[in-house]
């Protein structure tokens, strides 16, 4: 399928509301889908940060670019039919303090550190513009900007000494439910997964830019909430952070 008619597919189905069926969108590899999250974010604004994640098991991982206007800050109400799903992970985000750029090549922990300027706990909310689920094409999801739907990030804090996904204190309340109680529960390696995001990005011809939020994957798995309800994250010495769907 071209770029430009998988494209307007899933703005397409954005704009309308109306799932797309995802053996329409025939896009068979990494690239494809890449080129067709680039050629989305043409049209849905600036780049605001990026999503990664990784399996741990030394594949390699898998990222999409997001759009600053789903940024948005702790507290917020999301309201509109664009929220079917309702999936809410719980995330370590950070923020890039200065623009980087390293080329062909994969910094270390050290570099990176002198990279970003805070960690923030964050709410990713998982929404696919692709109906007929399970989606059987994983190329197809990737297209679909993995999924993403927004970002809710809390109070920026100093980035620690220490800093790893494997002892990373997570939890999810909705209505005061608790859903989730992690320690570890991303399996990524934090820096390596950085590392092969940054040149990533470089040779993607979009290097990160100061302001942006990398956003690292799930530390507790994929829950669902119900409009009207609160929910609330935290990320242990980290911070809160909520949000809410209105009925």
């Amino acid at each position: 399928m071209h770029i430009d008619a998988a494209t307007q597919l899933l703005l397409d189905a954005r704009l309308s509301r109306v799932a797309l069926d995802w053996r329409r969108l025939a896009v068979g590899d990494a690239a494809t889908a890449y080129a067709v999250q680039d050629a989305q974010l043409h049209r849905l604004g600036p780049v605001g940060g990026w999503k990664v994640g990784s399996k741990g098991d030394g594949s390699t991982p898998a990222c999409a670019p997001l759009p600053l206007a789903g940024i948005l800050p702790s507290g917020v109400q999301l309201t509109g039919p664009q929220w079917r799903m309702r999936g809410l992970e719980v995330e370590l985000a950070l923020r890039v303090g200065r623009d980087y750029d390293p080329g062909d090549r994969l910094p270390d922990e050290v570099e990176l550190r002198s990279v970003f300027d805070a960690i923030l706990p964050a709410i990713e909310v998982v929404e696919t513009r692709l109906g007929q689920q399970p989606c059987g094409n994983p190329w197809a999801a990737m297209a679909d900007l993995l999924c993403h739907g927004a970002l809710v990030t809390g109070q920026p804090q100093a980035l620690p000494d220490t800093l790893a996904l494997a002892t990373t204190v997570a939890s999810l309340h909705i209505d005061g439910q608790q859903k989730a109680h992690t320690t570890g529960g991303n399996p990524a390696d934090l820096w390596p997964m950085l590392a092969w995001l940054a040149r990533h990005c470089s040779l993607r011809g979009q290097p990160w830019r100061a302001g942006q939020i990398i956003t690292t994957g799930s530390c507790t798995g994929l829950e669902h909430a119900r409009a009207g309800l609160l929910v609330e994250a935290a990320l242990a010495q980290v911070g809160p952070v909520s949000l809410s769907f209105a009925n």
